[in-house]
């Protein structure tokens, strides 16, 4: 999937504008107060841009820096509402969209953040 998206330079453009949209849009504020309660914002760009590489079949940086790829385990400090998964999808779409990742990728990589994002959901 990376080389079909543009490789990891799209991926840094895509983690950036999404994060971007993320402080911007009210889709993004619950999201913006989780990283502020977790690791804060100056780790979130690089270690979503470690952990996409990976996610999408290019190299595994998140795993060769923290050992794991654990969604569960990343998010475990946060509280995560289904309406929270769902401004997380939102945004990224918009940001895929705005980014020029091809739409049967953009398809492809939502179906499977689907069901990551639903599966992080931990209150009601």
């Amino acid at each position: 999937m990376i080389d079909r998206i543009g490789g990891e330079d799209r991926v840094h453009l895509l983690v950036d504008h999404f994060y971007d949209l993320i402080e911007t849009l009210p889709q993004g504020a619950a999201i913006m107060e989780m990283h502020l309660k977790g690791h804060g914002l100056s780790h979130v760009r690089p270690a979503q841009f470690d952990f996409l590489c990976g996610f999408f079949g290019g190299r595994r940086y998140y795993h060769e820096r923290h050992g794991h790829m654990n969604l569960r385990e990343i998010h475990a400090h946060v509280e995560i509402r289904r309406q929270d998964a769902e401004d997380w999808l939102a945004v990224m779409s918009r940001a895929m969209g705005d980014t020029g990742v091809p739409d049967r990728e953009a398809a492809e990589i939502l179906q499977t953040f689907r069901r990551a994002a639903l599966m992080l959901v931990n209150q009601p």
